[in-house]
């Protein structure tokens, strides 16, 4: 009998330790996207001066790109909570990607700041994509959109692609912001 009741503290005591060592909501990761409901003034302002000087080189150099891969036949706020996922982390994917290339010095200074937002932005999608909507399938609305990135990747310049991401970089932080929000938005 003492050995049974022996056991059986030692299995509680076991037990309520390792409970606390590894609480259930350890191993559940949360997903928060609330921070990008409301961009924060400096970061936009952040954006706002890459965009210009942007625009500004793209004045000297005569640049013309008309890729229209930021053109779409639907809102954001028409797609499911997973899709606006899904689409805004590609959008941010070549965001990324683009702000990554080599530049002049002073607009590679410029572009710092928002290529850090941008990434961690991908990076807190990227964990809730993982935790919310792991096998999810896009709707054909968003597969077509998808493809017409992949074409895009694969058939445009690498300058028209810079220039179409960072020239509608306010849309891309929109449709984080109706992500972030999770019910319709305008």
């Amino acid at each position: 009998m003492l050995h049974l009741d022996l056991t059986l503290l030692l299995a509680l005591v076991l037990g309520a330790g390792l409970g606390a060592a590894f609480p259930q909501d350890a191993l559940k990761k949360s997903c928060s996207l609330s921070k990008y409901q409301f961009l924060v003034p400096h970061e936009l302002k952040a954006v706002q001066k890459m965009k210009e000087q942007f625009e500004d080189i793209m004045l000297l150099t005569d640049r013309k790109c008309y890729t229209r891969l930021f053109y779409r036949k639907w809102r954001i706020a028409e797609l499911s909570v997973p899709d606006r996922m899904v689409l805004v982390e590609a959008e941010l994917a070549l965001a990324t990607a683009m702000l990554g290339l080599p530049a002049a010095p002073r607009f590679a200074e410029t572009r710092q700041r928002p290529l850090a937002f941008l990434t961690q932005a991908r990076e807190d999608l990227r964990g809730c994509m993982a935790t919310e909507a792991p096998l999810h399938q896009p709707s054909g609305k968003l597969r077509h959109w998808l493809q017409k990135l992949q074409t895009a990747k694969k058939t445009e310049t690498p300058g028209c692609l810079e220039a179409s991401a960072i020239l509608h970089l306010f849309q891309v932080l929109n449709d984080l912001r109706c992500t972030a929000l999770r019910e319709q938005c305008t």
